[in-house]
């Protein structure tokens, strides 16, 4: 089970130390429910991913998720029959209080409709919706999308790649006061 919850962030948080960085490349087979193929970078080790995710619950915090490796040459062969650009993303992974991770993620760096947004995932529901951004992290995370339709990577992967054209995300990705 995947707990979550979702930002739109304006960048990488100011003077915030990642303790962890990766690379990804990620592409839709099917989108409801959701098939996804990832690479994951972190320096030499790669790993690729299927993924399988379920539809979320009601208040958009918990959904089902089933994650198995891939080989390398499965994954090329998913990536073929995609037949499109996969989405390239950075993930830096921030320390919160509590145990907690941020993950904030620049989406298809460099391409005009570039983005970022951010997750904590939870162990619990009642831990999601009790948590409460502090300090610093309050006005970064202060636009929350959580359970807003239409924010789904999947939504953004059809948005963009349901189609021949470019990348140009939709407004509603892009972060805006």
């Amino acid at each position: 089970m995947e707990i979550e919850r979702k930002w739109m962030v304006p960048g990488w948080p100011e003077g915030a130390v990642p303790t962890r960085v990766f690379q990804m490349d990620q592409g839709y087979i099917a989108l409801r429910p959701t098939v996804r193929i990832r690479r994951e970078a972190e320096g030499a080790a790669v790993r690729h991913v299927l993924c399988f995710k379920g539809r979320a619950d009601a208040a958009g915090l918990a959904r089902e998720e089933i994650e198995t490796d891939l080989s390398p040459e499965l994954f090329a062969r998913l990536e073929g029959l995609i037949g499109l650009p996969l989405i390239q993303k950075e993930q830096r992974r921030y320390p919160l209080a509590g145990g907690l991770t941020l993950e904030v993620n620049r989406v298809d760096g460099g391409q005009p409709g570039e983005f970022f947004y951010a997750e904590v995932e939870f162990p619990t529901r009642e831990a999601a919706l009790a948590w409460t951004p502090q300090g610093p992290w309050a006005d970064y995370l202060s636009r929350e999308v959580t359970g807003q339709p239409g924010q789904s990577m999947a939504d953004y992967w059809l948005a963009t790649r349901g189609h021949a054209g470019g990348v140009d995300a939709p407004e509603k990705w892009k972060y805006q006061e």
